[in-house]
């Protein structure tokens, strides 16, 4: 799975919204290879996919939250307008930041995917849901809810700088 961030959306993909009609992630690294404004890329093995949908970009969004999801929940909650939350759970393995009611939120309201620094649980019904969904694995515990969490900041992990309202581009 690989996973980029830029200020920019592809001029390829500038008309459309459409998963199923991104580029492979290759292909939009090669032509930004020169670019000023190269893609950043995740490190690899850092994510597995989760959610139906393997191939998802939109404008990004962002929740920094530590194993408390209250933030995630209200963010998923809004119109989505095929935009992508990243959460950064803090890579913590101890808690899921997001299961199947969090991730149906994110469906109904037309997000087109959701990035987690962190766990999710539920994933057996979320790998049904057409949804883009990837996280660094798995947790049966279900997250806190006494800190909310912060919006709308710049996060940073697996080597990447997540700015919001620049894009991401996420396949397998």
């Amino acid at each position: 799975m690989s996973t980029s961030s830029s200020s920019q959306q592809p001029q390829s993909q500038a008309s459309s919204s459409m998963a199923s009609s991104m580029p492979s992630l290759a292909d939009i690294c090669d032509d930004h290879i020169s670019s000023p404004q190269r893609l950043s890329v995740v490190e690899p093995g850092h994510f597995f996919d989760y959610g139906k949908i393997k191939r998802f970009y939109g404008k990004i969004e962002t929740v920094r939250c530590f194993e408390s999801n209250p933030m995630v929940r209200t963010a998923l909650s809004t119109a989505g307008e095929n935009k992508v939350l990243i959460v950064d759970g803090g890579s913590s393995k101890r808690v899921a930041i997001l299961g199947d009611q969090i991730t149906q939120l994110a469906v109904d309201n037309q997000w087109a995917g959701i990035i987690v620094n962190g766990c999710i649980r539920d994933s057996a019904i979320i790998q049904t849901m057409e949804i883009g969904v990837k996280a660094l694995g798995t947790h049966p515990v279900k997250s806190l809810k006494t800190y909310p969490g912060e919006r709308g900041v710049t996060v940073n992990f697996g080597g990447v700088e997540f700015v919001p309202g620049h894009w991401v581009y996420a396949d397998e």
